[in-house]
Protein backbone atom coordinates (compact mmCIF):
# COMPACT_ATOMS: atom_id res chain seq x y z
CA UNK A 1 0.00 0.00 0.00
CA UNK A 2 2.43 2.72 -1.14
CA UNK A 3 1.61 6.21 0.16
CA UNK A 4 -1.59 4.89 1.75
CA UNK A 5 -3.23 4.09 -1.57
CA UNK A 6 -5.74 1.21 -1.39
CA UNK A 7 -5.31 -1.75 -3.73
CA UNK A 8 -9.08 -2.26 -3.99
CA UNK A 9 -11.88 0.31 -4.34
CA UNK A 10 -15.18 -1.24 -3.18
CA UNK A 11 -18.48 -0.56 -4.87
CA UNK A 12 -20.09 0.75 -1.66
CA UNK A 13 -21.58 4.01 -2.91
CA UNK A 14 -19.23 6.13 -0.77
CA UNK A 15 -17.06 8.91 -2.08
CA UNK A 16 -13.31 8.64 -1.62
CA UNK A 17 -13.48 11.28 1.12
CA UNK A 18 -16.34 9.53 2.93
CA UNK A 19 -14.53 6.21 2.85
CA UNK A 20 -11.25 7.76 3.94
CA UNK A 21 -12.81 9.47 6.96
CA UNK A 22 -14.80 6.47 8.19
CA UNK A 23 -14.17 5.77 11.89
CA UNK A 24 -12.23 2.54 12.46
CA UNK A 25 -12.15 -0.33 14.91
CA UNK A 26 -8.61 -1.67 15.26
CA UNK A 27 -7.32 -4.75 17.08
CA UNK A 28 -3.75 -5.47 18.16
CA UNK A 29 -3.51 -9.09 19.28
CA UNK A 30 -1.04 -12.00 19.30
CA UNK A 31 1.64 -13.28 21.66
CA UNK A 32 4.35 -10.84 20.65
CA UNK A 33 5.42 -7.68 22.47
CA UNK A 34 4.22 -4.29 21.27
CA UNK A 35 0.41 -4.42 21.16
CA UNK A 36 -0.16 -1.65 23.70
CA UNK A 37 2.94 0.22 22.54
CA UNK A 38 1.54 0.41 19.01
CA UNK A 39 -1.85 1.58 20.30
CA UNK A 40 -0.26 4.36 22.34
CA UNK A 41 1.76 5.35 19.29
CA UNK A 42 -1.53 5.81 17.46
CA UNK A 43 -2.78 7.84 20.41
CA UNK A 44 0.16 10.20 19.86
CA UNK A 45 -1.01 10.73 16.31
CA UNK A 46 -4.55 11.36 17.56
CA UNK A 47 -3.19 13.89 20.08
CA UNK A 48 -1.34 15.68 17.28
CA UNK A 49 -4.63 15.99 15.36
CA UNK A 50 -6.24 17.63 18.37
CA UNK A 51 -8.56 14.72 19.04
CA UNK A 52 -9.88 14.05 22.57
CA UNK A 53 -8.38 10.73 23.73
CA UNK A 54 -9.78 8.27 26.24
CA UNK A 55 -7.51 5.49 27.49
CA UNK A 56 -9.16 2.61 29.34
CA UNK A 57 -6.50 0.37 30.82
CA UNK A 58 -7.85 -3.05 31.73
CA UNK A 59 -5.97 -5.91 33.42
CA UNK A 60 -2.65 -4.16 34.11
CA UNK A 61 -2.31 -3.09 37.73
CA UNK A 62 -3.52 0.40 38.54
CA UNK A 63 -0.35 0.84 40.60
CA UNK A 64 1.83 0.38 37.53
CA UNK A 65 2.78 3.82 36.19
CA UNK A 66 3.60 3.07 32.56
CA UNK A 67 5.68 5.58 30.63
CA UNK A 68 2.98 6.13 28.04
CA UNK A 69 0.58 7.25 30.73
CA UNK A 70 2.93 9.93 32.03
CA UNK A 71 3.85 11.08 28.52
CA UNK A 72 0.32 11.25 27.14
CA UNK A 73 -1.04 12.97 30.24
CA UNK A 74 1.73 15.56 30.04
CA UNK A 75 1.01 16.16 26.36
CA UNK A 76 -2.70 16.44 27.06
CA UNK A 77 -2.01 19.23 29.55
CA UNK A 78 0.01 21.34 27.10
CA UNK A 79 -3.06 22.58 25.23
CA UNK A 80 -1.22 22.07 21.94
CA UNK A 81 -3.03 18.89 20.91
CA UNK A 82 -5.94 16.79 22.06
CA UNK A 83 -6.98 16.23 25.66
CA UNK A 84 -6.09 12.92 27.33
CA UNK A 85 -8.10 11.12 30.01
CA UNK A 86 -6.56 7.95 31.45
CA UNK A 87 -8.92 5.47 33.15
CA UNK A 88 -7.63 2.46 35.09
CA UNK A 89 -10.25 -0.24 35.18
CA UNK A 90 -9.69 -3.20 37.50
CA UNK A 91 -7.53 -1.62 40.17
CA UNK A 92 -4.84 -3.72 41.82
CA UNK A 93 -4.74 -6.75 39.59
CA UNK A 94 -2.66 -7.90 36.66
CA UNK A 95 -2.67 -10.44 33.82
CA UNK A 96 -2.83 -13.20 36.46
CA UNK A 97 -6.35 -13.65 37.78
CA UNK A 98 -5.63 -13.21 41.48
CA UNK A 99 -7.86 -14.08 44.42
CA UNK A 100 -10.14 -11.35 45.71
CA UNK A 101 -10.21 -10.57 49.41
CA UNK A 102 -13.48 -11.07 51.24
CA UNK A 103 -15.79 -8.10 50.85
CA UNK A 104 -13.97 -6.77 47.79
CA UNK A 105 -15.57 -6.39 44.40
CA UNK A 106 -14.60 -9.17 41.99
CA UNK A 107 -12.21 -8.54 39.11
CA UNK A 108 -14.98 -9.50 36.71
CA UNK A 109 -17.34 -6.95 38.23
CA UNK A 110 -14.69 -4.24 37.99
CA UNK A 111 -14.07 -5.14 34.37
CA UNK A 112 -17.78 -4.99 33.63
CA UNK A 113 -18.01 -1.57 35.27
CA UNK A 114 -15.17 -0.42 33.05
CA UNK A 115 -16.97 -1.61 29.93
CA UNK A 116 -20.17 0.13 31.05
CA UNK A 117 -18.18 3.37 31.29
CA UNK A 118 -16.82 2.86 27.78
CA UNK A 119 -20.38 2.34 26.52
CA UNK A 120 -21.54 5.57 28.17
CA UNK A 121 -18.65 7.53 26.71
CA UNK A 122 -19.26 6.12 23.22
CA UNK A 123 -22.95 7.01 23.44
CA UNK A 124 -22.03 10.57 24.49
CA UNK A 125 -19.25 10.81 21.87
CA UNK A 126 -16.91 11.92 24.65
CA UNK A 127 -13.69 11.07 22.79
CA UNK A 128 -12.60 10.72 19.18
CA UNK A 129 -9.89 8.13 19.89
CA UNK A 130 -10.25 5.28 22.40
CA UNK A 131 -7.59 2.86 23.59
CA UNK A 132 -9.10 -0.20 25.27
CA UNK A 133 -5.83 -1.62 26.56
CA UNK A 134 -5.76 -5.39 27.25
CA UNK A 135 -9.52 -5.49 26.68
CA UNK A 136 -9.25 -8.63 24.52
CA UNK A 137 -8.39 -10.65 27.64
CA UNK A 138 -11.80 -9.92 29.13
CA UNK A 139 -13.55 -11.15 26.00
CA UNK A 140 -11.37 -14.26 25.87
CA UNK A 141 -12.14 -15.07 29.52
CA UNK A 142 -15.86 -14.57 28.90
CA UNK A 143 -16.17 -11.74 31.41
CA UNK A 144 -17.69 -9.49 28.75
CA UNK A 145 -19.78 -10.77 25.86
CA UNK A 146 -18.00 -10.36 22.53
CA UNK A 147 -21.28 -10.13 20.59
CA UNK A 148 -22.35 -7.23 22.79
CA UNK A 149 -19.05 -5.44 22.24
CA UNK A 150 -19.30 -5.86 18.48
CA UNK A 151 -22.87 -4.58 18.47
CA UNK A 152 -21.98 -1.51 20.56
CA UNK A 153 -19.02 -0.71 18.33
CA UNK A 154 -21.05 -1.26 15.16
CA UNK A 155 -23.69 1.23 16.35
CA UNK A 156 -21.43 3.85 17.93
CA UNK A 157 -22.34 7.34 16.75
CA UNK A 158 -20.14 9.95 15.13
CA UNK A 159 -16.44 9.71 14.29
CA UNK A 160 -15.02 7.59 17.12
CA UNK A 161 -11.95 5.45 16.47
CA UNK A 162 -11.39 2.49 18.82
CA UNK A 163 -8.25 0.38 19.21
CA UNK A 164 -8.39 -2.79 21.33
CA UNK A 165 -5.28 -4.61 22.53
CA UNK A 166 -4.63 -7.97 24.14
CA UNK A 167 -3.86 -11.59 23.37
CA UNK A 168 -6.45 -14.07 22.10
CA UNK A 169 -8.85 -11.59 20.54
CA UNK A 170 -12.02 -13.56 19.75
CA UNK A 171 -12.60 -14.38 16.10
CA UNK A 172 -15.92 -12.51 16.10
CA UNK A 173 -14.10 -9.30 17.03
CA UNK A 174 -11.33 -9.97 14.51
CA UNK A 175 -13.89 -10.51 11.75
CA UNK A 176 -15.68 -7.26 12.61
CA UNK A 177 -12.65 -4.99 12.99
CA UNK A 178 -11.37 -2.82 10.16
CA UNK A 179 -7.69 -3.26 10.99
CA UNK A 180 -6.19 -6.27 12.76
CA UNK A 181 -2.52 -6.77 13.57
CA UNK A 182 -1.28 -10.04 15.02
CA UNK A 183 1.98 -9.47 16.89
CA UNK A 184 4.07 -12.61 16.57
CA UNK A 185 7.08 -13.38 18.74
CA UNK A 186 10.39 -14.34 17.18
CA UNK A 187 12.59 -13.81 20.26
CA UNK A 188 12.14 -12.19 23.66
CA UNK A 189 14.65 -11.60 26.49
CA UNK A 190 12.27 -13.34 28.92
CA UNK A 191 12.89 -16.57 27.02
CA UNK A 192 16.47 -16.32 28.28
CA UNK A 193 15.40 -15.63 31.86
CA UNK A 194 15.63 -11.83 31.73
CA UNK A 195 12.94 -9.86 33.52
CA UNK A 196 11.30 -6.74 32.11
CA UNK A 197 13.27 -3.54 32.51
CA UNK A 198 12.73 0.19 32.80
CA UNK A 199 12.41 2.05 29.53
CA UNK A 200 11.54 -1.13 27.62
CA UNK A 201 8.53 -2.65 29.38
CA UNK A 202 7.41 0.49 31.25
Amino acid sequence: MPKGQPTVVPDDGLTTRQRRNRALVMVHTGVGKGKSTAAFGMALRAWNQGWPIGVFQFVKSAKWRVGEENALKALGETGKGGTVVWNKMGEGWSWIQREVAEGEQSHEDKAREGWEQVKRDLAEERYKFYVLDEFAYLLHWGWIDTAEVVEVLRNRPGQQHVVITGRNAPQELVDFADLVTDMSKVKHPMDAGQKGQRGIEW
